[in-house]
């Protein structure tokens, strides 16, 4: 599968091979032009498995800052291309004085937290609101208790213990929010997913990371360097925290709409040996298709008149993150969903 999404190329066709002709990205296999597009109307380049791009187009992508993005073939992140470091050296040694042992440093893994608990409010609300079934609305108060007990919290433990238990509470009445028959959630699993609904939740999570280390790059902060997080190597702290504020209202949302509109069926699945559940091309066509749509979907913003897009939601709050943690703001909000 080849197609453009939105300023978005994704290729999953294997072995095909991506070159620059002049300002023009080619797309070939096996010698064959299957697709070219002006290289000025791509934002970003997103392979699945054996893709090869020439040198040419690795050299000028990173020069641009465009985003170029590898997959295996089941949608498991691999890398990401990067070009100079961008931003501030101060900023990020404001950042980096933030981190433990501060109360900055505490004030924004509750805000992360927070917004994690408000966005599985909003989807159980939500879901309430068109089915009335109890258990949601209850389930959606004890997260709100939840939520009041977070602000008194003064450790950086407490504050990821009331994490956990917000998740498991929201997720221990997930498997109510899916409505089409056929498939079933019994708790998240993550590697490897052991059925569709996991399989899916994984893959978008792993789109929401990317979307959030990408705006967190743009605004000069360090995407590894995080609040709320562990600090490990390799690890993208900051964009898991950031991409909390997202999770629930956003990813969780677009699976479970795909879940109950059939947009998603078993034959977009394969089972592997040992239990593991995976899209095939057909089911992660259909979730790209939707993902980058869903990013198109504008919103309101308390801090702007005009709705924004879904898909600039992260680059606004890193900046607004930036600018907290620059001392030029007095406090940071997550964003709240409606």
């Amino acid at each position: 599968m080849i197609q453009t999404i939105l300023n978005t190329l994704f290729i999953q066709t294997q072995g095909a091979y991506l070159h620059l002709d002049h300002d023009t990205v080619k797309v070939e296999v096996e010698k064959e032009l299957l697709l070219q597009v002006p290289l000025h109307h791509l934002k970003g380049i997103i392979l699945f498995g054996n893709v090869l791009l020439s040198p040419f187009l690795l050299h000028r992508c990173a020069h641009d800052g465009r985003d170029v993005v590898w997959f295996n073939l089941h949608g498991r992140f691999q890398g990401r291309l990067t070009g100079p470091t961008s931003g501030n050296v101060l900023l990020r040694t404001a950042q980096y004085r933030k981190v433990e042992g501060t109360q900055a440093g505490l004030l924004l893994a509750k805000r992360f937290v927070e917004g994690k608990i408000r966005g599985a409010c909003a989807v159980l609300n939500r879901t309430y609101r068109d089915y009335g079934e109890e258990h949601l609305k209850e389930t959606s108060r004890d997260l709100t208790r939840l939520l009041r007990s977070l602000q008194c919290k003064e450790t950086l433990n407490e504050v990821r213990g009331i994490e956990g238990t917000a998740a498991n509470r929201y997720f221990a009445v997930f498997p109510h929010l899916i409505r089409m028959p056929g498939f079933t959630f019994s708790g998240r699993e993550k590697r490897p997913p052991r059925d569709p609904v996991n399989a899916v939740l994984s893959f978008t999570y792993t789109l929401l990371t990317n979307d959030c280390l990408s705006a967190l790059d743009a605004v000069g902060l360090d995407p590894q360097v995080g609040f709320l997080h562990a600090l490990r190597p390799g690890k993208p702290s900051l964009a898991l925290d950031l991409m909390e504020e997202f999770r629930a209202a956003f990813a969780d949302r677009l699976v479970l709409t795909l879940f109950n509109r059939q947009q998603l069926q078993q034959k977009d699945f394969d089972q592997r040996p040992g239990g593991t559940v995976l899209l095939n091309e057909r089911g992660r066509k259909t979730l790209l298709t939707a993902y980058q749509k869903r990013k198109q979907e504008e919103v309101a913003h308390s801090l702007f008149k005009k709705r924004v897009a879904i898909g600039h939601l992260p680059y606004i709050q890193a900046r607004l993150l930036a600018r907290y943690i620059r001392d030029d703001l007095d406090d940071y909000r997550p964003y709240r969903w409606r």
